[in-house]
Order: structure tokens, then C-alpha cells, then sequence
């Protein structure tokens, strides 16, 4: 028994060993270059939308009050004019990093920006912006500006002036990079379907019934979206896609039909809501699946001429360049675990809280839960100042926007932050400590509104905490309407 004990640390070490060196293995990097272009340009053209349609003004610097993220709430919107110039500095951004400029920096500096841009104000999430963060995050401590960039041919140009060579080892990069940019799309592919497997979602045909009814004007295939078992057949296949595209695009056999249905699934959702950028930066990561060289060999298939990738990565770059496992590389090794693992978990913190996180939103942001739930309703606040006697029926629309009212409408936390200014508003102007109450009817997925918030708590002795939330009210326990279950 002792023999068997005193062999677990040799082989966990051995197993360790083995691991740092399966992540060091070199491979080719074509598919870190085009990756780097796509996602860089992918990026410019968000932000320029952004400015293009005046999104700059509308959603980050109008509003008078803004919703914050638990622990930022000291993050605050520049002034216009300069918040309108970061975007500015955005756009150049993207286009650096497409370009290979100044690449590490650049790179950096709009993780930065969008990281920064993303805090202003809660009611801005969306899933696509954060996954495009992240993507951005990992990419910038990688050495994807080693060819086809402004800085491998700066540093051609430098070795040619001093009379020497440029390193072969240019062409390869550690599998390990391969390996973390496969894992972060895949997570947002799995837990898209994953978070698809509940009944609204999959008895229903809901809330894609809800949104395809706004797209029934579309030419060819507007009128198919009027059938009445279409809604739950796309519902069905959205789960399938999501659940399983990882597999067909990670088995060589499938792969190339299976990027086939990338595009289409991905262009039909563009086609059918209106979700930014998303489907081109899906449809771009899910080339990682493919082998790390393919992109080199499909350009040199096709132009015989190109000599902006350089040749294909041979064995001998490869010994040339074999990566040794030093302690450093260990320590990001390390790092690299510890942020898929903590890609995994959140996720599935909702479990933790319990009951329908539809509902009460505790675990609904980044977990890639991408519209499975459509919410709307009404709130009011009722202020009560027991010093001056005093009730206040008080309509939170002169506080918002109307993109901020539809968002908070729904989520819990939203309108507790709400509360609080009320209250605290109330108290400046003299009214003493003062009572807030919500009334909060909300409707999930074409239910019927019902209350959210209990109408009977006092919400300024609420704190917002990652704790689950004892005054929110549970989800209604009735089906969605409009349909009749099938399973």
C-alpha cells in the first residue's frame, strides 16, 4: 500500500513532464497568422459600427444613470468626445493587429479598450463582445505576429541590414496555443447548446417563436416561418448544432462539411436577428478546427506565387524551434489551466443558486447563454419617508433610456441598482432615510407578466452580492403559451 502512495507524486510529476511537453510540440502557425488578420479586422469593423450608427453617444455616454457590474462600480464613461476618440483609437487598433503592427501592444491595448468599454454600463452585455475580449486577450500573448505582418517583415528588413538570417523557428508556434483558442471556442459552442437544454427551449420552440415572428416579411423564407411546427424544428436543430459542431469539426472526415454548416447556420442567424458581429466572429474562430497548416497549404494551392506565409513548416523548423520545457513555460502552462478552469465553472455557477436562472438572472451573464430567454414587463418604485409621512409613486422611464428600461425590466440586479438611486436621491433631497419598493411584473418567454421582486421588501437594506437573492420571487411555474408540448 505505502509502495503504491509513494508512486502517486512520481506519477503525477511524469504526467506533468509529459503534458508540458505535448503543449510545446511546435506546429505550424499559418493558422494563428490568418487568425490574428480576421480577428483584428473583425474587431475594426465593430468598433466602427459603434461610431457609424451612434451607438457611442446612445448607449455610453447619454444616459444619466448607469447600471454597474458587481465590484466596478467606480468604472465611469469618459467624456464624449474623448470615449468617441478611444473608439477612434479602436478602429487603428484592429487594424494594427490585423496588419501585425506593433503587434503585442496593439493587441493589449484593445483588450484594454474593449475590457474597459464593456464595464461602463451592465446593460450593454452582450455574449459576442465578451467572447471577442477574450479572444483578443489570449491572442495578444501569442506570437501570431511572426509572419505575414508589418513586424516579421520590420525584422526581415533588420537581419538583412545586419547580414543575417531570419529564424527559421518563425514558422511554428507551441500546439499549446492551438489547443487554448480550440478550447474557449468550443466552451461557447457546448454551453450554447447546453444552456438550449431546458423545456422552454426544446418543448416549446421558445422564445424562438417569439423572434421569428418579427422576420416573417424575409423574401423565400419569411412565409416557411409562419408554419407552426417550424419554430420548435429550428429550436431543435439550434440545440443540435451547438451540442455537436465541436465534434463534426474536429474529425477530419467532417470537418469540411461541417464548416460548410457553420456558414450557413451562422448566415441564417444574421439573416433572421439582428446580432451584430457574432456570426462572422463564430464563423471565423471555427476555422481553428481545422490542422494548423491548412491555411499555408491552401494559399500556396491556390498562388504558387504568395510568398507572404514562407514556405510550409518543415521537420527540421521544427527541431529548430522545439520549445524546451523551462519553468517559465511550466508557470504558463499553469496559467493557461487555470483559465480554462475557470471558463468551465462559470458557466455552471447558476447551479449553485437554484430555481430558473431565466428567471432570476443569478449566473445568467457569462455563461454563454445566447438567446434562450426573452423578457419584458413593468416596473414602478414606491418611496416611502416615514419622517415626513410620505409616499412616492415614482416611475424609473425619466431615469433611463429605453434600451436601459427594456433591460432592466427582466433582470433583478438591474433594479435593485435602480432602488438604490431612487433612495438615495429621495435622502438628497431632504426626506430622511427613506423605504423603496418594486413593483415588478415581468414576463418570461410569452408567459404572462408576474411578479419579480417581492413587493414586500424593502430594497434599501438589500445589498447586491454574489449570494442567492432571497427577494426575488421564484419562476412561474406555468408553460409558455402559444404551443402545446411534444415530449
Amino acid at each position: 500500500m505505502s509502495t503504491r502512495l509513494n508512486a502517486h507524486p512520481g506519477l503525477l510529476l511524469a504526467s506533468w513532464r509529459r503534458l508540458g511537453q505535448a503543449v510545446f510540440t511546435p506546429v505550424d502557425n499559418s493558422f494563428l497568422v490568418l487568425f490574428r488578420i480576421a480577428l483584428g479586422t473583425l474587431l475594426a469593423i465593430s468598433m466602427e459600427r459603434f461610431v457609424a450608427y451612434g451607438w457611442v453617444r446612445e448607449l455610453l455616454t447619454a444616459p444619466s444613470f448607469r447600471f454597474k457590474y458587481y465590484g466596478f462600480h467606480w468604472v465611469e464613461p469618459l467624456p464624449h468626445e474623448q470615449l468617441l476618440l478611444l473608439f477612434y483609437v479602436m478602429i487603428a487598433l484592429g487594424v494594427a493587429v490585423a496588419v501585425g503592427f506593433c503587434f503585442r501592444p496593439s493587441a493589449l491595448l484593445l483588450a484594454l479598450g474593449l475590457s474597459y468599454i464593456q464595464l461602463i454600463d451592465v446593460s450593454t452585455y452582450l455574449n459576442h463582445y465578451y467572447f471577442a475580449a477574450l479572444l483578443i486577450w489570449i491572442l495578444a500573448w501569442t506570437p501570431a505576429h511572426r509572419a505575414l505582418s508589418v513586424d516579421a517583415w520590420l525584422r526581415g528588413r533588420w537581419a538583412r541590414w545586419r547580414g543575417s538570417e531570419v529564424p527559421r523557428s518563425i514558422r511554428v508556434v507551441p500546439r499549446g496555443v492551438l489547443w487554448l483558442l480550440r478550447a474557449q471556442i468550443g466552451l461557447v459552442y457546448i454551453g450554447a447548446g447546453l444552456a438550449k437544454l431546458q423545456p422552454d427551449w426544446l418543448c416549446y420552440g421558445q422564445p424562438l417563436r417569439i423572434w421569428l415572428g418579427a422576420s416573417t416579411d424575409l423574401p423565400v423564407f419569411g412565409p416557411l416561418l409562419t408554419l407552426p411546427g417550424v419554430p420548435l424544428v429550428m429550436s431543435w436543430l439550434g440545440f443540435l448544432f451547438d451540442t455537436t459542431i465541436v465534434f463534426w469539426l474536429s474529425w477530419g472526415r467532417t470537418r469540411p462539411y461541417a464548416y460548410l454548416v457553420v456558414l450557413v447556420f451562422h448566415t441564417l442567424t444574421r439573416l433572421l436577428f439582428d446580432i451584430g458581429m457574432f456570426p462572422w466572429i463564430m464563423s471565423a474562430s471555427a476555422l481553428m478546427f481545422f490542422p494548423p497548416d491548412a491555411a499555408r497549404r491552401m494559399v500556396r494551392k491556390f498562388s504558387t506565387r504568395f510568398r507572404g506565409l514562407g514556405p510550409q513548416a518543415t521537420a527540421d523548423d521544427s527541431r529548430a524551434a522545439a520549445f524546451s520545457v523551462t519553468p517559465a513555460r511550466r508557470a504558463a502552462v499553469a496559467v493557461g489551466l487555470a483559465y480554462l478552469t475557470l471558463q468551465l465553472v462559470l458557466p455552471f455557477r447558476y447551479l449553485a443558486y437554484g430555481g430558473n436562472v431565466l428567471w432570476h438572472e443569478q449566473g445568467m451573464r457569462l455563461s454563454w447563454r445566447v438567446m434562450v430567454r426573452a423578457k419584458g414587463g413593468l416596473v414602478s418604485f414606491m418611496v416611502k419617508a416615514p419622517t415626513r409621512d410620505a409616499t412616492f409613486q415614482v416611475d424609473p422611464r425619466p431615469y433611463l433610456t429605453s434600451f436601459q428600461e427594456n433591460e432592466m425590466v427582466g433582470q433583478p440586479d438591474l433594479i435593485l441598482q435602480m432602488a438604490h438611486h431612487i433612495g438615495r436621491e429621495y435622502e438628497a433631497r431632504g426626506y430622511g432615510p427613506v423605504q423603496v419598493y418594486a413593483d415588478a411584473q415581468s414576463s418570461l418567454n410569452g408567459r404572462r407578466p408576474v411578479p419579480l421582486i417581492d413587493p414586500h421588501v424593502d430594497l434599501m437594506h438589500v445589498r447586491d452580492s454574489l449570494a442567492p437573492a432571497s427577494w426575488i420571487l421564484p419562476a412561474p411555474a406555468a408553460p409558455p403559451p402559444m404551443i402545446r408540448p411534444v415530449l
